[in-house]
């Protein structure tokens, strides 16, 4: 592994472990003020939304974005298989277009 390799596999390591680190606190339902858009509502805003609910959703999110992110810099760097950079954007877009309409229809995170 070259030095650049290297430098690129620890920042991959430090992204993921920060990703999964804050999916902590939001897995517990707290930590709502880390999710954009609710941290901006007024107080009346908020009252018509389930917090707690909404923060360990995009805990849970976060958690499995921070998972893939580990595990495609080892296969990245570590196996070199470079066909996992298509894998990790699908997953991560596809997670991201799910997280959207799941969050915006039904109803689900309202009071």
């Amino acid at each position: 592994m070259t030095p650049s390799e290297l430098t690129g596999f620890i920042i991959f390591i430090l992204i993921s472990l920060s990703l999964i680190g804050l999916s902590i606190p939001l897995l517990m339902g707290k930590g709502t003020g880390l999710i954009a858009g609710y941290n901006t509502m007024t107080p009346q805003e908020k009252a018509q939304w389930d917090g707690p609910a909404l923060a360990r959703f995009t805990g849970r999110l976060l958690l499995v974005i921070g998972l893939t992110t580990l595990l495609f810099g080892a296969g990245l760097f570590l196996l070199a298989l470079e066909w996992l950079t298509w894998v990790y954007l699908a997953v991560v877009l596809g997670l991201s277009v799910f997280a959207v309409i799941y969050c915006n229809t039904g109803g689900r995170f309202k009071k």
